[in-house]
């Protein structure tokens, strides 16, 4: 899929008021191209999905595909590209993903305005 199809997808789903269902950082973006690079495949994009489980009730997960489905949105940043399914964008909506480096490690970190708490390592989350 070309990058204006791309963009499209994204700008086709319903969105907050910012303009886009969900924020990708430049931070993010460029550690999705460094990761693409290292692989050896430009195309990989990072899939996050929202699932049952985790210490609590959701659980975000963190993937690398270069396949898009039917129901996958599809973000764009800086030539990086993100997919989510329209479920789990649901309990996306309204979120920002960023990529950290501090004290614990290196890695993607989703803000998330309808989370009402969340564990301390911040890969699950209740609403």
């Amino acid at each position: 899929m070309s990058e204006t199809a791309a963009q499209t997808s994204a700008s086709s789903a319903p969105t907050e008021a910012g303009g886009e269902p969900l924020r990708v950082t430049e931070s993010a973006a460029r550690q999705i191209r460094k990761v693409a690079a290292a692989e050896g495949n430009p195309a990989l994009a990072l899939r996050i999905s929202v699932s049952g489980g985790g210490c609590s009730g959701f659980q975000y997960g963190f993937t690398l595909d270069e396949a898009e489905t039917a129901d996958d949105i599809v973000l764009t940043r800086d030539g990086a590209r993100v997919l989510v399914d329209t479920v789990s964008l649901e309990y996306l909506r309204g979120s920002q993903i960023d990529f950290v480096e501090d004290l614990t490690g290196a890695y993607f970190r989703i803000s998330n305005p309808q989370a009402t708490s969340s564990c301390g390592c911040g890969n699950s989350f209740s609403m």
